[in-house]
């Protein structure tokens, strides 16, 4: 289990402790339903997140960037490179 997991799931443990303390308390009406409206909240968006996969995501990510480099090669950014220092980039001057 990875760190991040273990810490939402402490974290989820400790919400759901809250909920219990605040629901045995006497707590205003009005506040008592905000109160339960922010505990179901953060719970259900807790396990939103428990039940993502974050490492996928950034492995794709970073295996595509490598491979488009590849197929441009190396004469491709030595090109760029030239026109950057010839033409010095941006717009091109006002006729007047």
């Amino acid at each position: 289990m990875s760190a991040q997991r273990a810490s939402l799931l402490a974290l989820k443990r400790l919400i759901s402790q809250a909920e219990m303390v605040y629901s045995d308390r006497a707590v205003p009406a009005a506040q008592r339903e905000r109160g339960a409206e922010l505990f179901t909240a953060s719970l259900a968006l807790i396990g939103d997140l428990l039940k993502q996969d974050h490492s996928s995501a950034a492995a794709e990510l970073g295996a595509k960037g490598g491979s488009q480099t590849a197929k441009r090669g190396s004469e491709y950014f030595r090109q760029l490179a030239a026109k950057r220092k010839t033409r010095a980039g941006g717009r091109p001057r006002k006729q007047s």
